[in-house]
């Protein structure tokens, strides 16, 4: 017997796959063999590195600060600093005299003044190169003979099975209600990065649980264009567009909700599909911003073996 399977289906499974190949990855922590060369142990100082991708909206920038606060009350008495991942954004903002450290200044801050172990908290939705850049930036900072002692990296929101499963739990109890013949599309960034199956993995999380709930990205896939058709297939005549991201950023207000004719929105209303944008970044929504805080709780703890 024969079976027919389409191309959409097909790289949706292709795309699964990739992310069963994530899911085996465990979180990092820097070996301890690394340790080696530090010297006579200074007084222990810990502290708490958040890396944001950034923004370069300043509304947007109250969803890091949520997630900066959360963090505090976790570990109260613990400094917590921040870092933007960007360097378009770190540029960008600069030239309105705003300075934002990027991880490896940071850190370098961090060892001059004197911190002995430092977990660092990746706030980015996938384990795409910008967190692969956080890491390596993180080993070799513990391998430098007078650098920290110890440094944890936690993981990012979607980066095993488990953190996928329970970060679409968390989306679906924080997004618009919405009747029969609505539905939620969220926006993802997107990457040519095999991370990127990551979105894949959360649509059939989320599928599993609500099949009007559907997940685009900007940059990859799945694209809009391929969302589109499965909205008109069952019928869906209005969505809420929600940021995938942890903030409500240039892409929300512009990829997103813009007025020009390639926005999400404006496309949307050439399909005959009516669309409501919902500028909340995940930072802003308690819920999902607690699971980043929950992978610190992980990362802290790699400090503490």
């Amino acid at each position: 017997m024969r079976f027919s399977v389409s191309s959409s289906t097909l790289r949706l499974l292709m795309s699964a796959c990739l992310a069963l190949a994530l899911s085996f990855a465990a979180p990092l922590a820097m070996p301890d063999a690394a340790q080696a060369g530090h010297g006579d142990k200074a007084p222990a100082k810990r502290g708490i590195l958040l890396v944001a991708f950034g923004t370069s909206v300043p509304e947007a920038v109250q969803a890091i600060d949520a997630i900066q606060e959360q963090a505090e009350e976790a570990f109260p008495g613990v400094p917590v600093r921040l870092a933007y991942s960007s360097k378009i954004i770190r540029d960008k903002i600069a030239k309105e005299g705003i300075v934002k450290k990027s991880p490896a200044q940071a850190l370098a801050d961090m060892a001059a003044e004197g911190f002995t172990q430092v977990a660092v908290q990746s706030l980015h939705a996938i384990p795409g190169r910008e967190y692969s850049d956080i890491t390596a930036t993180a080993a070799a900072f513990q391998a430098m003979p007078k650098g920290i002692r110890q440094v944890s990296v936690g993981r990012p929101l979607l980066y095993s099975f488990a953190d996928i499963a329970t970060a679409a739990d968390m989306v679906l109890k924080s997004l618009p209600a919405h009747k029969k013949g609505e539905g939620v599309l969220l926006m993802g960034h997107g990457t040519n990065h095999p991370a990127n199956a990551a979105y894949a993995a959360l649509q059939l999380a989320l599928w599993k649980h609500d099949k009007s709930v559907f997940i685009a990205t900007v940059e990859d896939t799945p694209g809009l264009g391929e969302v589109i058709p499965e909205l008109k297939r069952q019928g869906i005549r209005k969505v809420f567009l929600v940021p995938m991201m942890s903030v409500a950023g240039d892409h929300a207000l512009n990829d997103m909700a813009g007025k020009e004719s390639d926005s999400w929105a404006s496309r949307l209303t050439a399909a005959g599909i009516k669309s409501e944008p919902v500028l909340v970044g995940l930072g802003s929504r308690p819920a999902v911003a607690g699971l980043w805080i929950d992978h610190l709780r992980d990362a802290v703890k790699e400090l503490d073996k």
